[in-house]
């Protein structure tokens, strides 16, 4: 008796797997005139879009902060041989350096992002990408799963030298 039902449900679980795996076989199998390709094409073209308008606002807004610290830089500099004297702007250079290493701290503490021009560069161009994609109502999942779908993997094949 035992038997019989271990092998009704044994079935059971077999006929369900194959089922689930032949819809998933289906739901990812990508035929040559699959109309999710030209979705995919489209959503490329908008992304491709969105990245360079992102990455334009963040070069933007490196060339400002490079300006201010061009500008702080010309008025040390003028506060240090005409104005004033080194003794006098000794201390002051000490605390905007000093303002400027926490500043740098401080994103690493919130982004955990080396705080390096490369990592706040990404940092502003992720966060610009993200705010640009929800502004233009930009599906980032089906995105990612229509690219893992049509694009090929990697060769696993190849020896990686360490």
């Amino acid at each position: 008796m035992f038997s019989v039902l271990k092998s009704i449900i044994f079935k059971t679980m077999v006929l369900g797997i194959a089922m689930s795996m032949a819809a998933m076989i289906h739901q990812t199998s990508a035929l040559p005139n699959d109309p999710r390709k030209e979705e995919l094409a489209q959503l490329e073209t908008t992304k491709k879009c969105i990245d360079i308008r992102a990455r334009r606002i963040v070069q933007a807004e490196l060339y400002c902060g490079l300006g201010l610290l061009a500008a702080q830089t010309v008025g040390f500099m003028r506060l240090t041989f005409w104005e004033l004297s080194w003794d006098v702007m000794e201390p002051i250079c000490f605390f905007v350096t000093s303002l400027h290493f926490l500043l740098g701290y401080y994103f690493f503490l919130r982004t955990s992002t080396e705080p390096s021009f490369e990592g706040f560069y990404q940092q502003r161009f992720n966060t610009k990408q993200k705010k640009l994609m929800e502004s233009h109502g930009f599906d980032f999942l089906r995105y990612t799963e229509l690219n893992s779908l049509f694009t090929p993997l990697a060769c696993k094949s190849e020896v990686s030298t360490v």
